[in-house]
């Protein structure tokens, strides 16, 4: 239970993060699609998360070498992202292109929906022993 609250303390910072960066992205003069803003804020949160996650939520389970790191890294990236950012996109679209919700509330319910399977990714594969 402890891991899940540390995953979702990282997942808030996390989350912080990919919503300025949205913001920031959707809001300037010249705005950024907001498919293509939820891609770089998304991935950013990611590269984000993955370093909390390996030096607190799953401390106990460290790394015995770099390349250990990179297979983890590796792992991460291609199970939590593919989740966050095709589960980002398609809820996004919807949300925002269907619904026509602010980029930001709608940011908030894709993450929300995405956060469950990406701690059972995390947790079964990447940081594995």
């Amino acid at each position: 239970m402890f891991r899940w609250i540390k995953f979702n303390a990282v997942g808030i910072a996390g989350f912080a993060l990919q919503t300025s960066v949205l913001f920031v992205l959707t809001h300037t003069p010249r705005p950024m699609h907001y498919l293509v803003a939820t891609v770089c804020a998304v991935e950013l949160a990611i590269l984000h998360n993955f370093i909390w996650h390996q030096r607190w939520t799953w401390k106990d389970r460290p790394s015995l070498s770099r390349a250990e790191t990179l297979r983890r890294l590796a792992t991460f990236h291609v199970t939590n992202g593919a989740v966050s950012l095709i589960g980002n996109l398609a809820l996004m679209s919807i949300f925002v292109g269907v619904i026509r919700l602010p980029v930001v509330i709608a940011n908030v319910g894709s993450v929300a929906v995405c956060s469950i399977f990406n701690f059972l990714l995390a947790d079964r594969l990447a940081f594995q022993i």
